[in-house]
């Protein structure tokens, strides 16, 4: 029997997504995602009956072209869709213990553009328009090479969560 790792973020950037570089040159960001999170309130829980909200905060890495797209338009506060898988690691710390690390491995990262009715609550980003999304250069650039999939016009407000 084989199991499933796939994994859906629709959340808010939690800072300017900053792009570094491997040895070899390869592009990656490391970045954290935001979730609401949505729970039944009760009397054990600080005596609030209802619903409650909470926020989850999930950390990512991107690669290569999809690296370089958050690091040009990935602003804080930035509605985000993410794709992908989760991915376990480790390694040592300065001071010989050792760290175990989790992240969502994206595979498909899109930036989604804010409602109007957003711009009046303090929304101060808007996403670019789609030609102004990709670099220019004096080759063309597909879409492909970004596989940010499609945007979508929502809301947190919208979402179940």
């Amino acid at each position: 029997m084989s199991g499933v790792n796939s994994v859906v973020l629709v959340g808010r950037l939690t800072r300017d997504v900053e792009v570094r570089k491997t040895a070899s040159g390869i592009s990656y960001a490391r970045f954290t995602v935001a979730c609401d999170r949505r729970y039944s309130g009760s009397a054990q829980n600080n005596g609030a009956a209802g619903q409650q909200q909470t926020a989850d905060f999930i950390s990512c890495v991107a690669w290569r072209q999809r690296a370089d797209f958050l690091g040009s338009y990935g602003r804080k506060g930035t509605m985000i869709s993410v794709e992908g898988s989760i991915q376990t690691g480790s390694y040592t710390d300065r001071d010989g213990r050792k760290v175990y690390t989790t992240d969502v491995a994206a595979d498909n990262v899109s930036l989604l553009s804010p409602r109007s009715s957003n711009a009046s609550q303090g929304t101060s980003y808007s996403q670019p328009e789609p030609q102004e999304m990709y670099p220019a250069s004096s080759e063309p650039v597909s879409a492909d090479e970004f596989n940010t999939g499609p945007t979508f016009d929502i809301a947190s407000d919208d979402l179940p969560f």
